[in-house]
């Protein structure tokens, strides 16, 4: 999806993750953007058993709840182009503080991550992310990422 010729109406919540990010499967692992608000959203996703960051046992591997918060991440600043007639651009993670896991994730749990914005600069973006399985909090971390200059020299 370009973003450049779509309709408001075609893009209301919630909304397909393949159409926000550049993650195909198998290393997409969201499934939608459920919501946004403010620099911030919420996204799910349910882990299916052939999953590229599940175990043999089912379990989701610890290193997957920051890819799922960057994910996230990126779901709502892909939503957030699309809203500004922009086609998405794309970001990379660059680094992560304060990391907590604080119980496992299981394939096929409905599992959801909410993300906000706590800082921009020179095409530098810092937010914080929470790994939810009901109502109990997985993981949540702060993460950096890396927008790159557009062509006009300006941070994404």
């Amino acid at each position: 999806m370009s973003g450049m010729n779509t309709s408001k109406a075609d893009i209301s919540l919630p909304m397909d993750a393949q159409d926000l990010l550049p993650h195909r499967p198998p290393m997409r692992l969201v499934d939608r953007l459920i919501g946004e608000a403010d620099q911030a959203g919420t996204v799910e996703c349910r882990l299916p058993a052939d999953s590229v960051v599940a175990d043999a046992a089912g379990q989701i591997e610890p290193a997957a709840f920051l890819e799922l918060i960057a994910q996230a991440y990126a779901a709502v600043k892909g939503y957030d182009d699309l809203l500004h007639r922009q086609p998405v651009h794309e970001g990379f993670l660059v680094g992560c503080r304060h990391v907590r896991i604080r119980q496992p994730a299981r394939v096929g749990q409905l599992l959801t991550i909410r993300v906000k914005t706590i800082g921009i600069l020179a095409g530098f973006a810092i937010a914080e992310g929470e790994v939810w399985c009901e109502k109990e909090l997985l993981a949540s971390g702060t993460v950096k990422f890396w927008v790159p200059a557009g062509e006009e020299g300006k941070p994404q």
